[in-house]
């Protein structure tokens, strides 16, 4: 399996507490969110990993080549030029051409500014359907949500209503071999339609109207944390960088 971390984006609502830095950069007890999931990957036996950047991506090549651990994996980067006006649908799309050139293989997609306790991806590196999703069954505000019906995501929104809500996607999907070339595809006609400004969910959601098998697995109780405003970090501070301090990556 091979993994493509999404960290492209300006992080616009945290630059308040952070700066002029990517999220992704986010110290964690001495260690950045990247670092974490470079770490997380590694204990999962994911060592092939292109990160796509983009804002001050300067920053992120240049702390990634100073770490240790860019020593354990194979790390390629990606730029997206075209950061300021995209979305995470075309960064990930940028990257299908490096998928290709590898030999073909099952992949993670995560977006950067997650932050999570390791032993979730485990049950993820092993997963029943084409997609599947890490999910949450808890309630978390301001992220996307899923609708689940038997061991399938039907729906996928930022909007889906707590009443409806089966639990909350966390920010990470793995796609099987055997889906690579329908949702490359999808992807590659999305972008030809100039549908860029996106997240690349929309084009999981409409596999899964056509019919495409997106399961999930789940966090089993685990501590995690999307990072996108100062309210998120503090959420984050207070229950998961402890937590996760514990760990050793």
């Amino acid at each position: 399996m091979r993994a493509i971390i999404l960290a492209a984006g300006q992080g616009t609502r945290i630059r308040l507490v952070h700066g002029q830095h990517p999220k992704c950069l986010i110290e964690v007890d001495e260690k950045t969110i990247l670092d974490h999931q470079l770490g997380a990957l590694s204990m999962a036996g994911i060592n092939e990993v292109a990160i796509v950047i983009g804002y001050e991506q300067e920053q992120i090549m240049s702390h990634v080549k100073s770490s240790a651990l860019a020593y354990k994996q194979n790390i390629r980067f990606i730029e997206n030029r075209a950061f300021a006006t995209t979305n995470n649908i075309y960064s990930l799309w940028l990257a299908l051409d490096w998928l290709h050139w590898l030999r073909r293989d099952s992949f993670m997609v995560l977006n950067a500014d997650v932050i999570f306790d390791p032993e979730i991806l485990v049950p993820a590196t092993r997963p029943t359907a084409p997609i599947s999703m890490i999910v949450d069954p808890s309630w978390r505000d301001e992220t996307m949500k899923v609708i689940v019906e038997g061991d399938r995501v039907i729906k996928m929104s930022k909007k889906i209503s707590k009443e409806e809500f089966s639990g909350t996607y966390i920010g990470i999907t793995v796609f099987s071999e055997a889906i690579q070339d329908i949702f490359f595809r999808k992807m590659s006609k999305f972008v030809s339609d100039g549908r860029v400004n996106g997240f690349f969910n929309v084009a999981v959601q409409e596999l899964a109207d056509e019919g495409i098998h997106v399961g999930f697995t789940t966090t089993e109780g685990l501590p995690w944390a999307e990072i996108d405003d100062p309210l998120d970090l503090t959420f984050a501070q207070q229950n998961v960088f402890p937590q996760l301090a514990e760990r050793v990556l």
